[in-house]
C-alpha cells in the first residue's frame, strides 16, 4: 500500500465517519433512539430473530436489548411469535408500523442529505460526487 493510498483511505474515513454519524442522529420528533432504530433495521434486513440474537448482532447485553424490545413492542413496531422451528423460543419480527417508521426515518435522512448537497455543492461538484459513487460502492464491497 502506498503512502498516497493510505492518506486517501484516512481522509475518506475521516470524512465519511461524521457524515454517517450525523445522518444516524437525524430523527423526526417522537422518533426512535439510535439503538431502537438499529434493531428495527436489523429485523428488516435479516428477518425475524430472538432478542438474544439481536443483542449479539448489535454487540450489546441481552438486558439492554430487552428494554429496547419492550419499547418496540409497546409502540407496535415489532411482534412476538413462537419460533416455528422451536416452540420454546420467541422470535421478533417487524410489523407494518415498524416498516413505515423505518421508511419515514430513511426519507427524512434522504431529504436532509439532498438539501445539504443542493446548498453546498455547485452543479459541477454535484456531478463529481455522482461520478464518485460507483467508486465508493466498489471499495465498500472490499472493506
Amino acid at each position: 500500500m502506498s503512502t498516497d493510498t493510505a492518506r486517501i483511505a484516512a481522509d475518506l474515513r475521516a470524512c465519511l465517519g461524521p457524515l454517517v454519524r450525523r445522518l444516524r442522529q437525524v430523527k423526526p420528533d417522537g422518533e426512535l433512539t439510535l439503538s431502537q432504530t438499529s434493531a428495527l433495521v436489523r429485523l428488516d434486513r435479516d428477518g425475524p430473530a430472538t432478542a438474544t440474537e439481536l443483542a449479539a448482532a448489535e454487540g450489546i447485553r441481552p438486558q439492554s436489548m430487552g428494554s429496547i424490545v419492550a419499547t418496540l413492542l409497546e409502540r407496535g413496531l415489532v411482534a412476538r411469535e413462537p419460533d416455528p422451528s422451536d416452540g420454546r423460543r420467541v422470535v421478533l419480527s417487524l410489523t407494518e408500523s415498524g416498516r413505515e417508521g423505518l421508511r419515514g426515518a430513511r426519507e427524512e435522512r434522504a431529504r436532509r442529505l439532498t438539501e445539504a448537497i443542493d446548498a453546498e455543492l455547485t452543479p459541477a461538484e454535484q456531478q463529481q460526487l455522482a461520478a464518485a459513487i460507483p467508486l465508493l460502492e466498489r471499495i465498500s464491497h472490499r472493506v
